[in-house]
């Protein structure tokens, strides 16, 4: 199949890429019913990301809202800041099931089949299908606020949809779930109506209560992000010709980046402001980022309000109910295991978003718990969640095109602040180049040169190691017959030692 000018373009870009850096990923679907082919990459700081990130991810796919819009989709997550951070991308010229799973296939494989826990995708049969067929271990989550959007245009009552968020957002078990959806449908006489029963009998997959116990990172699960594409927002529009939109595309990575740093900066550089002498608030504001250290510290205050009571205690574990002051009719049961130093608490705050709940930091408090168990800090929240380890090859690799990556950057931030120094910067990179040019082809050389070697070593090694097995299987088997005469010598000892004792039994007797 012949490729259109636009389609033609954006896979040129992607072989440039690719030939630039054999570690960029793209696939490109053709078939015959097809006009368009469906296109979809992965770059390598996508990869690097997910790495760190790739617990939660969400499906992007609004451009089905706003018809003259490039059909473009991303895969997103969130970073330790809150942020969001692109973990794939595509062109989606055909909506199918088909289409569905060849992304999601071929995504996967981008990111050596290590699944998401949970994803998030608008509420569409197809994509549904797809998910469960490629991500079988992955929970799927609905997008919220695009149901509530929904409902909210088709049933256009003043009051209902205000109640109906209320019932959505604020009940906390499903019971009160349940009885909060059936009082609101019988009030307002609309039980029989075909869209809230589609949306109810998929409740397990939208509706808060019934997703507690899964991470999505959510420290604000009220603010769940609207369908709109949050990476290319403000970037692509209808406007957007396929080559604009690499250009627009290139533009928000830049900026999502520096964003990134500048979070980077700011946890890094400022130091928060402690609300409580609690050596636990001093500890997280060391290991939190801001934003996960604010979200933590809003709960640790509230602890002062919410008191723990103990109900019963059964061997190690200890059990609590804690409510709020004035409010003791909504409590939450804590199950503290003092062993283990684990706090489960019915809210699920920590399944969840990742940040401990007020109600088991009471119970901390109530235990004299005076530091934050080493579980209850997730790393993904922390300020080196992205930071590599050093002793894997692949994280070794990470930091380094991080580093020259953040180097670049300063030539390309003070370079644009005028043409003299746009020169300058371009003239050193030009150089840079060159001996990066003449510095790879000696290490090939070298490195050519030490594989001979290497092998004539590796035949001498092998030699080596081989007599010193031989020698070695000799002394164990010497080892081996000197351990059986010991054995044999100690089961004779004993047989005399049983009969002596026997011997005397029988004289005690007598």
């Amino acid at each position: 199949m012949s490729l259109g000018n636009d389609d033609e373009y954006v896979t040129d870009y992607l072989k440039r890429k690719h030939a630039e850096n054999p570690n960029f990923f793209y696939a490109i679907e053709c078939t015959a019913d097809q006009s368009n082919p469906n296109i979809f990459w992965v770059d390598t700081t996508f990869r690097t990301n997910y790495s760190y990130f790739g617990d939660t991810v969400r499906l992007d796919t609004s451009y089905k809202l706003h018809h003259c819009m490039p059909p473009l989709v991303s895969i997103t997550g969130l970073s330790h800041h809150g942020q969001p951070l692109l973990f794939g991308c595509g062109l989606l010229n055909y909506d199918s099931d088909s289409s569905y799973i060849w992304l999601l296939q071929n995504w996967l494989h981008a990111m050596s089949g290590n699944h998401p826990v949970s994803m998030t995708t608008e509420p569409d049969h197809r994509i549904r299908m797809a998910v469960a067929k490629v991500l079988p271990q992955t929970r799927h989550r609905f997008c919220r606020w695009s149901i509530l959007r929904e409902t909210h245009e088709k049933l256009a009552h003043p009051t209902f949809h205000e109640e109906l968020k209320k019932c959505v957002h604020e009940t906390e078990t499903v019971n009160e779930f349940e009885s909060c959806w059936h009082d609101l449908v019988d009030r307002y006489k609309i039980g029989d109506n075909e869209w809230l029963k589609s949306i109810y009998s998929a409740r397990h997959q939208w509706v808060p209560v019934y997703m507690k116990d899964t991470f999505f990172g959510e420290l604000h699960p009220t603010e769940e992000t609207s369908n709109r594409n949050m990476f290319f927002d403000g970037y692509v529009n209808a406007t957007s010709s396929m080559q604009s939109l690499v250009k627009q595309y290139e533009s928000a990575l830049t900026s999502w980046h520096e964003l990134e740093l500048r979070a980077d900066f700011e946890t890094t550089n400022t130091t928060p402001v402690l609300k409580t002498p609690s050596p636990m608030e001093k500890q997280a504001a060391s290991l939190y980022t801001r934003l996960a250290f604010l979200k933590f510290q809003d709960e640790l205050v509230e602890t002062l309000a919410n008191p723990a009571t103990k109900v019963e205690d059964i061997g190690t574990v200890t059990t609590y109910r804690v409510a709020k002051f004035g409010d003791r009719e909504k409590a939450y049961i804590v199950r503290f295991n003092s062993s283990e130093m684990k706090a489960v608490c019915s809210c699920h705050m920590f399944e969840f978003s990742g940040i401990i709940c007020r109600h088991a930091l009471s119970v901390f408090r109530a235990k004299n718990v005076l530091t934050l168990p080493s579980q209850y800090v997730l790393k993904r929240w922390s300020r080196d969640a992205n930071v590599p380890n050093i002793n894997s090859e692949h994280d070794s690799l990470t930091k380094r095109y991080d580093t020259l990556r953040k180097e670049a950057m300063k030539f390309v931030e003070e370079g644009s602040k005028s043409i003299h120094i746009y020169n300058v910067a371009r003239d050193a990179l030009k150089v840079a180049a060159n001996k990066v040019a003449v510095s790879k082809k000696r290490v090939n050389h070298s490195l050519m040169l030490n594989q001979e070697t290497q092998e004539g070593e590796k035949e001498k090694r092998i030699r080596e190691l081989t007599t010193e097995l031989e020698n070695t299987n000799e002394r164990c088997e010497m080892y081996r017959s000197n351990l059986l005469a010991v054995l044999r010598e100690m089961e004779e000892q004993k047989l005399k030692l049983s009969v002596k004792v026997q011997n005397a039994r029988l004289t005690l007797k007598e």
